[in-house]
């Protein structure tokens, strides 16, 4: 790794936080010159009310860049109270002032948009152009929020087809759930959340952010550009804090849902935790990419190692394992080197580079640990292998056996791991074998094997002759199995955040309703 401290590290500055004075209300100078992040509860700027602070490093080189408020139980009974109390508000609204807020709210982030990416480059290590697309994709969804109201129209049920309700009708409506926990994840810290909050207030709930420890910033920059947006106060709250934050959440019992993006590990326990309460959870992936013998294997090999290897691995629908037909293997490695050949990696700041550093330390061990084990029982490492602070080399195996870790365990790093086997049965039973149903993937120019495989494979999301990817979430998306239930996208995250009311009119005292079939004498 010492070429990379030399092509990449030198002449470059040490990372720091410098922001637009838009933002000012956010934060405050500490002693050490670095900035102290407040939390976000009822319209106001605020510490925690332990007075307590954690440092945020950046995994650029895990120096401190800032401090956010450590917040705790009061914190989030505080936050949820405002919520609470500022329902009333939001509903007032209408909702195409809803809408029109959201279009304010995404000007002000164009607007600021430096800001925001290089708050994602710094606290999350995202190279620039990944941390562009996820502001871009922000404004993109606050935009499409006409799309969404397909989903909140009611119904008109005349009830004379059962003999039940004869002389009645019903009107449907589709009312908020109240208040929505949304706790967000690390490597898309600032669209994920964002994903939650949209469909949650258009649809006239109120919301309590927790965003991850790891990279808490760029929520709390959007808070402001909402603040400004002119979002009634309590309608959108954000605690910063550990874990235990995002539990206190799900059990509090004036939280209606709970929307959580995260480990499986985690989402069971805060499904425990959110009992009887709405819940949309989409947790680990393992996208498996099949790729068979009458593939474009160019096409194949290009998009598996992006898929691969965008944002450093680190996404839940990233390609973990591809499964290739042996008739075609060593055609499909050979494009795969040479795709690799052209990828960039270093310091996410520098202009071109298309892989960046892991979010800390763990998990670029972790990342190795898995790469390690394959190669102990059998893999070829083909490129990479290495890792430094939280930097992991950009890495190819190939003949990854059956029995190594990295087959089935979610990557979450940048690692091409190639698996070959005979046909498409073998590679489906491989995929049967897996707990995770998030997304998969298969290269082939044959319809009725397009098709046959889509129909086997159970994952929530199947993509032909592409890698996964969401992007606004245009279509829903979202898992089975151990990658979780419910549904995100445009039109479908507001319909999880609904809930159903039934209002029925009797008619027959105004001898309104139909009346019975005549009978023969």
């Amino acid at each position: 790794m010492a070429e990379y401290e030399q092509k990449y590290k030198a002449g470059l500055e040490k990372p720091a936080l410098k922001l637009s004075g838009f933002f000012r209300d956010a934060f405050s100078e500490g002693e050490d010159g670095l900035p102290v992040f407040r939390m976000y509860i009822d319209g106001k700027w605020i510490e925690s009310s332990g007075r307590e602070v954690f440092p945020v490093d950046t995994p650029i080189d895990d120096s401190v860049v800032a401090y956010a408020q450590k917040g705790n139980d009061t914190d989030v009974n505080l936050a949820v109270s405002a919520a609470k109390a500022a329902r009333p508000s939001i509903r007032n609204i209408a909702a195409i002032d809803r809408i029109e807020m959201f279009h304010d709210c995404a000007e002000i982030i164009e607007r600021y948009k430096q800001d925001f990416v290089d708050v994602l480059t710094i606290e999350g290590g995202k190279t620039r152009r990944d941390a562009e697309g996820e502001v871009s994709a922000v404004v993109e969804r606050m935009r499409m929020t006409m799309e969404d109201i397909s989903k909140v129209s009611g119904e008109y049920r005349p009830g004379d087809w059962s003999a039940d309700t004869r002389g009645k009708i019903a009107i449907v409506l589709r009312e908020p759930v109240g208040t929505v926990g949304a706790i967000g994840p690390f490597n898309y810290p600032l669209f994920i959340p964002s994903a939650k909050v949209i469909p949650a207030i258009l649809s006239a709930n109120t919301v309590v952010v927790k965003p991850s420890s790891d990279a808490p910033l760029s929520q709390l920059l959007l808070a402001r550009a909402m603040d400004e947006a002119g979002f009634p106060r309590g309608v959108l709250n954000v605690v910063t804090g550990p874990g235990s934050i995002g539990a206190r959440i799900a059990e509090h019992e004036d939280v209606g849902m709970i929307s959580f993006t995260g480990s499986t590990d985690v989402g069971k326990e805060v499904a425990r935790r959110a009992a009887g309460k709405s819940l949309h959870l989409e947790l680990g992936g393992k996208a498996y990419a099949i790729v068979l013998e009458d593939a474009d294997i160019a096409l194949a090999a290009g998009k598996c190692v992006i898929g691969s290897l965008r944002n450093a691995g680190q996404r839940c629908d990233a390609v973990s394992a591809i499964l290739v037909v042996e008739s075609v293997a060593d055609r499909f490695v050979e494009e795969v080197l040479k795709a690799m050949d052209r990828i960039r990696f270093g310091d996410p700041r520098v202009e071109g580079i298309d892989v960046g550093p892991l979010i800390n330390r763990s998990a670029a061990e972790r990342v190795n640990s898995l790469v390690r084990d394959a190669v102990e029982k059998g893999a070829v490492l083909l490129r990479g292998g290495r890792y430094e602070g939280c930097y992991h080399e950009p890495t190819v195996l190939d003949h990854v056996p059956r029995d190594a870790r990295i087959l089935w365990e979610e990557t979450f790093g940048p690692v091409v791991t190639i698996a070959r086997v005979k046909d498409e049965d073998e590679a489906l039973a491989i995929t049967s074998r897996s707990k995770y149903g998030l997304d998969s993937c298969v290269f082939t120019n044959n319809f009725y094997r397009m098709w046959r495989i889509a129909k086997a494979i159970q994952a929530g999301s199947v993509t032909v002759n592409d890698f996964p990817r969401h992007g606004v979430g245009f279509f829903p998306f979202g898992g089975v199995k151990d990658s979780g239930l419910g549904r995100e996208g445009i039109g479908y995250s507001i319909e999880e955040m609904m809930v159903l009311k039934t209002v029925v009119f009797n008619l027959e005292p105004a001898r309104l309703g139909k009346s019975e079939r005549p009978r023969r004498r």
